[in-house]
């Protein structure tokens, strides 16, 4: 028992390095896959996941119908935090900020010619991570808003 340091004397800085080097490689992997994304009402969000998170669906309608059947689907399902227009853009584009199920919601409506209208849905969660359910539902929500 007294020879045991003798004998493993070698393997325990070479444990040392290899804890070390797998520990500043986790770290490394986890700054490189989390920053931000830009947002479809051009802001910026952290993410942390890098998948799929706007669905975009184009109506027959006005930008101004659009827009109030966006609100009007964020205020049912959530809280609606912020309404205005991209300071790059004309009034021809409006954008909202809510909260539903815990999760920023973005949505962008677009106005593509006098009689369509383009509403691109985004949502990530608190920790960066994508909610794709969530954005196909409320996209299917402002639809069915447009149709009552």
């Amino acid at each position: 028992m007294l020879d045991a340091r003798r004998n493993f004397g070698c393997i325990v800085p070479n444990m040392k390095k290899s804890i070390i080097a797998l520990l500043v490689g986790a770290a490394v992997v986890t700054t490189v896959t989390t920053g931000c994304v830009k947002t479809v009402s051009d802001t910026h969000a952290f993410a942390s996941s890098w998948n799929k998170d706007t669905i975009a669906g184009r109506y027959q309608r006005t930008l101004d119908q659009v827009y109030q059947a966006s609100v009007v689907v964020i205020q049912n399902n959530g809280v609606l935090i912020q309404e205005f227009i991209p300071h790059d853009s004309t009034n021809a584009v409006r954008s909202l900020l809510g909260r539903v199920n815990d999760r920023k919601v973005w949505v962008r409506v677009e106005q593509v010619d006098p009689k369509t209208a383009q509403v691109d849905v985004q949502a990530r969660s608190k920790w960066g991570t994508t909610d794709i359910d969530l954005v196909h539902e409320l996209e299917k929500e402002i639809a069915l808003q447009l149709a009552k």
